[in-house]
């Protein structure tokens, strides 16, 4: 009568460590996916943030241009200049040319 002998299954050291890296990249690679979908969410938000801020200061700009134009208009420096008691007078305008 033979007995079998039960062969004991040895691993190498270099399967070893193939395993262990295995073991690592399949249990990190979802925390690192996870970390970086929340890391682009927060820069998302933070883009979408400063878009606003940009949209507010454009139409700030954009109104205080509008009153600049407003205050500069050939009207409006005539009729400041008439309440500050100064009248057009056109026997004091003389032209130059070359």
């Amino acid at each position: 009568m033979k007995v079998n002998k039960v062969r004991k299954f040895k691993l190498f050291r270099i399967e070893k460590l193939l395993y262990i890296i295995v073991v690592c990249i399949v249990l990190f690679s979802p925390v690192a996916i996870v970390f970086s979908k929340a890391t682009l969410s927060k820069l998302n938000i933070e883009v979408e943030r400063l878009k606003k801020q940009v949209d507010n200061q454009e139409s700030r700009n954009q109104s205080l241009s509008m009153k600049v134009n407003e205050l500069s208009s050939l009207e409006n420096i005539q009729m400041i200049a008439e309440n500050m008691g100064l009248r057009y007078n056109n026997d004091n305008i003389r032209i130059i040319s070359h």
